[in-house]
């Protein structure tokens, strides 16, 4: 495992822990904790086990997610350790847990400066409309989207620095999105929920996103900045067309 990668994962946990509502320790259980938000419960990110290592037994997770994550409709897992995810893997599926692999890319800020026009940092009030509209594309049950859209505002607890970048069509709409953390006590930073709203997508506001977060992390002194982009999806072959390189993986594992 890469330096990198390994300051990746801890700024990883650390941002779980800090956001979550509550935070439950699991000592028994080396490597093992579980993060908690009841204003959020159909948040994976909000409400999982995160296994930050290779110390507790696999079969020991199911029960431990369903003991301290509560009834749910489904359960989240997310191991750090790729390898002994691999090895887990069997053991969870048979308890009805997917997996599914989770790239982390990087690529260094030196030399980036702000595009023009640049994506830049605004209120969550501004940005829930669009939010919420987009949300609306892809599910359809009026809570789940309530919480996946007003989750945002708790990632600002995450890192030192949380900024809501807006892209913006000619007319001064809201177009596109992404979260950008910053971390410079730790040299990291982080893009993370990039979504380019349906009737903007073609217009290159993906790249005002990507400049615009690589340009702020430079001027904040952080030489790289990272995000994670599913290992079968399209977007993972964007990222690299634009630099991003992959120093490892992350596994999440949930129930149907």
């Amino acid at each position: 495992m890469s330096d990198l990668f390994e300051r990746v994962a801890a700024f990883h946990v650390a941002f779980a822990r800090r956001q979550a509502a509550e935070v439950i320790e699991l000592p028994e259980f080396p490597g093992v904790f579980a993060v908690r938000n009841p204003e959020f419960v159909r948040s994976h990110e909000h409400n999982q086990l995160i296994v930050t290592g290779p110390g507790a037994d696999p079969a020991a997770l199911p029960g431990l997610a369903a003991r301290w994550l509560g009834q749910r409709r489904q359960y989240a897992i997310t191991v750090l350790d790729e390898a002994w995810g691999e090895r887990a893997a069997p053991v969870l599926a048979g308890a009805g847990y997917a997996r599914s692999a989770v790239v982390v890319m990087a690529r260094g800020t030196a030399g980036c400066a702000l595009p023009e026009p640049a994506a830049l940092p605004t209120e969550f009030a501004e940005l829930r409309e669009p939010v919420l509209r987009q949300q609306r594309e892809w599910y359809e049950e009026a809570e789940l989207l309530r919480q996946l859209t007003d989750r945002r505002p708790a990632r600002r607890r995450g890192a030192e620095q949380v900024h809501f970048l807006a892209a913006r069509a000619a007319d001064g709409e809201v177009a596109a999105w992404v979260d950008l953390y910053l971390e410079p006590a730790a040299g990291l930073a982080q893009l993370e929920d990039l979504v380019t709203a349906i009737p903007h997508r073609g217009a290159g506001h993906g790249d005002t996103l990507l400049a615009s977060g690589l340009a702020l992390a430079a001027a904040a002194g952080i030489p790289r900045l990272f995000l994670f982009a599913d290992a079968v999806d399209w977007p993972r072959t964007w990222y690299a067309r634009r630099g991003f390189v992959e120093i490892g993986r992350n596994l999440s594992f949930q129930t149907s």
